[in-house]
């Protein structure tokens, strides 16, 4: 073989080796703010900090209608659909062939490893916690470690009037990525279907943005939220 000859085939080695590694993982994007981030494509919950960009998110709190919370009769968790189901119609990734757990892990996380043969299954990523600023090694050894958490929880929404939402609007909401943050799975436990009044991410530079993101789902849905969820709200961006 000719040194020419040599050159070339390394060089096509060493393409086929980056053309494999981007298979395999996906590349690490900064998080968005939720004011710039209203189709929820893209990763990450960054903080809001500036006076102006809290007068915006103010903006869109106001917005929200507020009633009293209604009964939790007859919610489970199937009457939003199956449990991450690509079967939803009117949101992004819906019908991509993904369930959509692994869109949301794909989308926020790091040096993220697909299940040989496929290009959905997530099996290791690292993972930012926006919920408490921790970085996570997560693979499906420990899958709890990391949850996909509702920022909009399915039962409040329920008791706020989903419950007379047709089922193909359930299924959109509980699976529209605007509503989903990959989070440490203590920290999505802890909260479980509460709203802001009751609880907020431990992480408190990061407060306002998470009520913003609650605030577009609500506003989206034409969910209303408790009085005193929406003043807390408020309280968090002032």
């Amino acid at each position: 073989m000719s040194a020419k000859d040599a050159v070339a085939l390394f060089a096509g080695v060493v393409i086929l080796v980056s053309l494999a590694n981007r298979a395999e993982t996906t590349p690490h994007v900064a998080a968005a703010s939720p004011l710039s981030n209203a189709s929820g494509t893209l990763p990450g919950l960054a903080p809001i900090t500036s006076e102006q960009d809290k007068a915006r998110a103010r903006a869109v709190i106001a917005r929200l209608k507020v009633k009293g919370r209604g009964p939790s009769t007859g919610y489970r968790r199937t009457r939003f659909g199956e449990n991450w189901a690509d079967s939803a119609t009117g949101v992004p990734y819906a019908r991509n062939g993904c369930r959509t757990r692994d869109d949301l892990l794909a989308r926020d996380g790091r040096n993220v490893r697909y299940r040989e043969g496929s290009t959905c299954v997530v099996i290791a990523m690292e993972l930012s916690d926006p919920y408490t600023g921790q970085l996570i090694s997560w693979s499906k050894r420990d899958p709890g470690e990391v949850q996909v958490d509702h920022v909009v929880p399915l039962a409040y929404a329920w008791r706020m009037g989903a419950s007379r939402w047709p089922m193909g609007k359930r299924v959109d909401f509980a699976n529209d990525p605007l509503n989903l943050l990959p989070v440490k799975g203590s920290a999505n436990e802890q909260k479980e279907a509460s709203g802001p009044a009751s609880w907020l991410p431990p992480r408190r530079r990061v407060r306002c943005a998470y009520v913003t993101r609650f605030a577009q789902v609500a506003v989206k849905y034409a969910v209303p939220v408790t009085r005193a969820d929406k003043r807390v709200m408020l309280a968090q961006c002032r």
